[in-house]
């Protein structure tokens, strides 16, 4: 079991999804030569404060747009990454590099480009803070 909250078990969990991606990603020669359109969603897990008042301060929380950037903007746009594990992989290691209250990351990623009939193909990767 993954600890992740407070004394108390509790936890917050911010969450970007449906992110639309263009990452150079693939094995396959089709593949290798232009961006590949991926949809990318990020949980990530803290320990919960016992309350939030309407003037609780950000630094009591984390900002999910720093999620967002860390799926969009802090993506090398310049790297191939052959296996989408590897991009899920960076986008973990950029969200725990963010914030040292981040207790656990999930990155699901979906090949948009691999659905024949809307079917969503593709990994969720999930990590703890060691």
């Amino acid at each position: 079991m993954i600890e992740v909250g407070g004394q108390d078990g509790a936890f917050l969990a911010l969450e970007v999804e449906d992110l639309h991606v263009d990452i150079l990603t693939g094995i396959y020669s089709e593949e290798t030569h232009l961006p590949q359109p991926l949809k990318i969603s990020v949980r990530a897990l803290i320990a919960q404060e016992d309350h939030y008042d309407p003037d609780t301060p950000l630094s009591h929380s984390k900002n999910y747009m720093d999620l967002k950037h860390a799926a969009t903007d802090a993506l090398p746009k310049d790297r191939h990454f052959k296996l989408i594990e590897a991009v899920a992989d960076h986008i973990i290691d950029t969200v725990f590099l963010q914030d040292d209250k981040v207790r656990h990351v999930s990155v699901k990623i979906v090949k948009l480009a691999l659905s024949e009939q809307g079917e969503s193909i593709g990994i969720t990767m999930a990590r703890a803070r060691r």
